[in-house]
């Protein structure tokens, strides 16, 4: 359960030295972090994230068999922060890509981790302020300088990228969001937005065309074409077709 002044983490690292340091350096200068497991491997790392549902994963990158890296690709939306721990600091250009909240180099400053600690609360508390409607036809979304408002009516298309989104707008200009793609389904209204695929959520009113040569897909009125999965495309057909009948 979350608390104001606590956050529960897991650690991931496939050296035992490595598990065990950074927990006893957590437990002595970052007390507000609670451990609730250690793993050796990505295949036990997932097992604890499902069993313990941890707010922050605390990863080395260097793993065998698999990696860190692989261990964030198996998570298609991560209801956890990631935060790489590594001796080899060539991995910042794809840890930014992959969406990590930190990356902390080996072997381990005090002083950063405590900072680290700090982004992660900040992050947390930024996430309570995501994505919330307004007046029921518009969008508040976090930006660097402070928030956008949105028409409901001038979103097109929303495509996931690991941990942001990307908003595409019926005037050609799109913004990317340090949200996934599952924080926007809740405020988004179900009339008007559908999830076709795991990485796109449209706007029903933008669709040109529907085809079920290839596997299926929808064309936007933006001239993108996208992929409607095998499993939401039954739900989907059925979706248009109520849309239709109210017309």
């Amino acid at each position: 359960m979350k608390t104001p002044d606590k956050f529960t983490a897991i650690i991931v690292d496939d050296e035992l030295f490595g598990r065990e340091n950074l927990r006893q350096v957590l437990e002595t200068y970052c007390p507000e972090v609670e451990i609730l497991g250690l793993a050796d491997s990505v295949v036990q790392a997932k097992k604890l994230v499902s069993s313990f549902h941890p707010e922050v994963v605390f990863l080395d990158i260097h793993m065998p068999v698999l990696d860190g890296f692989d261990f964030l690709a198996e998570f298609d939306e991560r209801n956890f922060s990631a935060v790489l721990v590594s001796a080899h600091e060539e991995f910042g250009i794809r840890a930014v890509k992959a969406g990590v909240a930190d990356y902390i180099l080996k072997p381990i400053d005090i002083k950063e981790l405590k900072r680290c600690v700090k982004r992660l609360f900040l992050l947390r508390n930024a996430k309570m302020d995501a994505v919330y409607p307004l007046l029921h036809d518009k969008l508040v979304i976090p930006a660097s300088h402070g928030f956008q408002v949105l028409e409901m009516d001038e979103i097109v298309r929303l495509e996931a990228d690991g941990c942001y989104t990307t908003v595409f707008l019926t005037d050609g200009k799109k913004t990317l969001v340090s949200r996934t793609l599952k924080d926007f389904e809740e405020p988004l209204p179900k009339g008007k937005f559908f999830r076709v695929h795991k990485s796109h959520l449209i706007n029903l009113q933008f669709i040109k065309d529907y085809s079920n040569l290839s596997g299926s897909s929808v064309t936007m009125t933006d001239g993108s074409r996208i992929e409607v999965s095998r499993r939401k495309a039954p739900e989907f057909i059925q979706k248009i077709k109520t849309l239709l009948k109210s017309v």
